[in-house]
Order: C-alpha cells, then sequence, then structure tokens
C-alpha cells in the first residue's frame, strides 16, 4: 500500500532523520522519500494525526494466542491484528497451545496461519516435550522451520542437567533457551506476592527467593555451558543484581520485564479481582522501583506485553483458583508512559529484535517500512472498548493511561487503530 505520512516526528537512533518532524514517502513497502514537506499524490493515502511519532516497529517477546486448541481464548489471526493495532509488527508466539509447540510440524503449522499479515510472528518452541520438563524437545529441527527461541512458558526448568544439556546442545546451532525462573518447592501453592498485603488479605505468598534462587541456579549452569539465555518476565530486586552480575562477567544473557511488574504493585489486590492474578506476581513498590531502574540501566534488555488471554472460566472463580495471566498488547504503550519516558519505551519494545534475530529497519530512504505510529500525548483511561482481544482478562482495566497507538505500517500494509 502506498502510503504519505504527514508531519511526523521520527524516534529511530540508528535513522539520520532521528528527532526530526518530516514527512515519510513509502510506496510498495518501501521508504522512497522523507523531506520537510512531501505533496500530496492520489496515488497514495495520505495520513495525518495529531502529535504524529514513528518508531521502528515494536517487538513483543512473549505472547500466547490460544491456537491450536484454545481458539475460544484466541486465534492467530485476531492475535495478530490485536498486535498491529497495538503498535506490534512482530511478536514471538509463546508454545503454549494444544498440541504444544514441540515439534517442526507444529511450528510450520502456526507460521502458515500467521502468512501475509501486517504483524509478523516468530514462534518460540518447547523447550521440552509437550513441556512437560522431562525430555528435550526437537530444538534444531524446529530451528531449520523456523523457530527463534525455546521454552516451556511460566514453566521453570527444575532437571538442572537437562537445561545444562540443552545449553551445550542448542550451541551447534546458535540457538536461545528461554529459561522461566520460578521454583516450584518455593512457590508452593501461592498466588500473590508475599508481603503485607498477602498477609492482610489472607491469601498465601509467592516469595522473591523462588525466583531469584532459580535464576541463580540457572545462570551457574550458563556460566559452566557456555550459550545463550534468555530469562523472561523478572520481577524482583535481586533478579536485577544477579543479572546485572552475570553480565559483567560476560555471559551470554539476556532478560524481560512485563509491563505490568514495572506499571503496577500488590497494593491492587486489594479488590480481590482475578484479573490481577498474575506469574510472576505484580511485587511491592520496592522492587518495581528495581525494575524500573534496571530498564533504565539496561540491566533489562526488553520490555514485553506477557499477553495471556484466558476465558472467563478460568478467571472468574476464587482466587486460589483462576489461571495466572493477563492480557496485555492493547495497554502496553499507554501503560508504560505513566512511568517511563517515550524514548525508553521505545528503546524496550525493539531492542529484543537483536536477541532474537528478528530482522530490524532503520528509517531512512530505500529501507523497508517497519513503522509503528503513536502519539504520547493524551490521558485516557483503559476500558473494555479498548479491548480488541477475544478474552476480556486485562489487569489494566479502569486504569489511567497516557498517548495512544494509531497503528502500524509492515509487509505492504497500514493498519491503523480507528
Amino acid at each position: 500500500m502506498n502510503v504519505i505520512l504527514k508531519n511526523a516526528t521520527v524516534l529511530d537512533s540508528t535513522s539520520p532523520f532521528n528527532e526530526q518532524i518530516v514527512d515519510i514517502k513509502i510506496e510498495n513497502g518501501i521508504i522512497t522519500e522523507i523531506a520537510s514537506n512531501i505533496l500530496d499524490d492520489v496515488n497514495f493515502k495520505t495520513v495525518t494525526k495529531p502529535n504524529l511519532f514513528v518508531s521502528q516497529g515494536w517487538f513483543d517477546s512473549s505472547v500466547s494466542f490460544g491456537e491450536p486448541g484454545f481458539e475460544d481464548r484466541e486465534t492467530i489471526l485476531n492475535g495478530l491484528n490485536t498486535a498491529a493495532k497495538s503498535g506490534f509488527t512482530a511478536v514471538a508466539l509463546q508454545p503454549n497451545s494444544t498440541p504444544v509447540i514441540d515439534n517442526q510440524s507444529q511450528v510450520y503449522f502456526v507460521k502458515s496461519k500467521a502468512a501475509n499479515q501486517a504483524t509478523d510472528l516468530y514462534p518460540i518452541g518447547a523447550f521440552t516435550k509437550n513441556s512437560e520438563g522431562n525430555d528435550l524437545a526437537e530444538m534444531f529441527d524446529m530451528k531449520n522451520a523456523g523457530a527463534v527461541a525455546f521454552g516451556d512458558y511460566q514453566k521453570s526448568i527444575s532437571n538442572a542437567n537437562l537445561l545444562k544439556i540443552g545449553l551445550q546442545y542448542v550451541q551447534d546451532f546458535d540457538g536461545l533457551i528461554i529459561a522461566f525462573a520460578q521454583d516450584k518447592t518455593i512457590k508452593g501453592n501461592g498466588v500473590v506476592h508475599e508481603g503485607i498485603v498477602s498477609t492482610t488479605l489472607g491469601l498465601k505468598g509467592i516469595p522473591a527467593l523462588a525466583e531469584e534462587i532459580e535464576i541463580a541456579k540457572n545462570l551457574f549452569l550458563l556460566e559452566y555451558t557456555g550459550g545463550k539465555l534468555h530469562i523472561p518476565t523478572i520481577s524482583s530486586a535481586k533478579s536485577v543484581s544477579l543479572i546485572k552480575e552475570a553480565k559483567q562477567k560476560g555471559l551470554q544473557v539476556t532478560c524481560s520485564v512485563a509491563v505490568h511488574n514495572l506499571v503496577l504493585t500488590d497494593e491492587i489486590l486489594t479488590e480481590f479481582d482475578t484479573r490481577t492474578k498474575v506469574l510472576p506476581p505484580v511485587r511491592d513498590e520496592k522492587h518495581r522501583q528495581a525494575l524500573i531502574n534496571g530498564v533504565l540501566d539496561h540491566t533489562i534488555d526488553m520490555i514485553t506485553s506477557d499477553h495471556n488471554p484466558l476465558d472467563i472460566e478460568h478467571k472468574k472463580m476464587e482466587y486460589d483458583k483462576a489461571s495466572f495471566g493477563t492480557i496485555g498488547l492493547e495497554s502496553a504503550f499507554a501503560a508504560l508512559q505513566t512511568v517511563l519516558p517515550t524514548e525508553v519505551i521505545i528503546q524496550k519494545l525493539t531492542a529484543g529484535k537483536t536477541t532474537f534475530k528478528v530482522t530490524t529497519n532503520s528509517i531512512n530512504i530505500n529501507e523497508k517500512a517497519t513503522l509503528t505510529l503513536f502519539t504520547n500525548n493524551g490521558e485516557a483511561t483503559f476500558t473494555k472498548q479498548n479491548i480488541l482481544s477475544k478474552s476480556k482478562n486485562s489487569i489494566f482495566l479502569n486504569h489511567k493511561t497516557k498517548g495512544k497507538v494509531y497503528g502500524i505500517y509492515n509487509n505492504n500494509k497500514l493498519i491503523l487503530n480507528e
């Protein structure tokens, strides 16, 4: 689709037009002209938006769509449309479907379902067969089919020797292992952050130690084996310091943090709303502040929505019995705007491309147009009308937000959030 973006402020540190207000002409998916004033053309759709910003397309390193098996929660097509209208030109799909994405035929299936969409889908293959933690999955075959990493969604690798062997094995083809960090024996039956709020409410707590001891173990293994390890959705102050120390040692470790762990604290639990039940849990202000600092000093490499649609049958019940998870694509950017500078948000929503080997395109003439369109102006409240997912389990429902995503341009397609 041929498009002219008018009066757009470029936010792209790799672009010679960074922080300039320009018009951008896109022809057949390629940026053909960037100038202060480009005349309208009847063969081009002109896009004019208030306080328009343009950045490299955003990437989310952890989304769940349900399909195959849980299409009632979300389908791949609607999930990708939701991602596009939320500003994401690429997403990494978790393997937690039925069947689990643990072989090359499943990788091919989800890729075929995502073909020719504006938002690109990058499958994550399971680390173990059926994500059961017993035997390694067919990682080399999945890599050849298009998997970008290997991990069992929200399941820690309790068998240390299996992680050791896996880290050694994937080095032959430069693979990336994702190791969710939560010691199951320490977590026990916990459902929220262990602290004053959980004690007051009478809810069983998940101590930060459950995450930290698992991260320490996995980093020791990484130091022994070499290879590349990604630790997703960290939530504690000690986790940040452990990963910072590992990076200073030269270990190839990256990590992410979920939007809700940066924005919210366990003070939101007082209504016993099961939409607030997430894994890892939102913790207290001390941990939240440490995560913010970890983002600012680049210990934390990327921010994810950790988008996980769940049907009402798994959420509308007693807090102890409800499933963990929240949708997050639609609210990600506007929620982050309440706690972080725009430039930092954009950097953390694009940095994951390097780790997951997703192609990056600078905003420059003759480059492929892979763009996110947004504004950092305006305050609003996130409501059900803002939810595009089939499932409605948003932790940010009725929370204040700032700014708005206008849409994306990618794969010669313009998707606007109108």
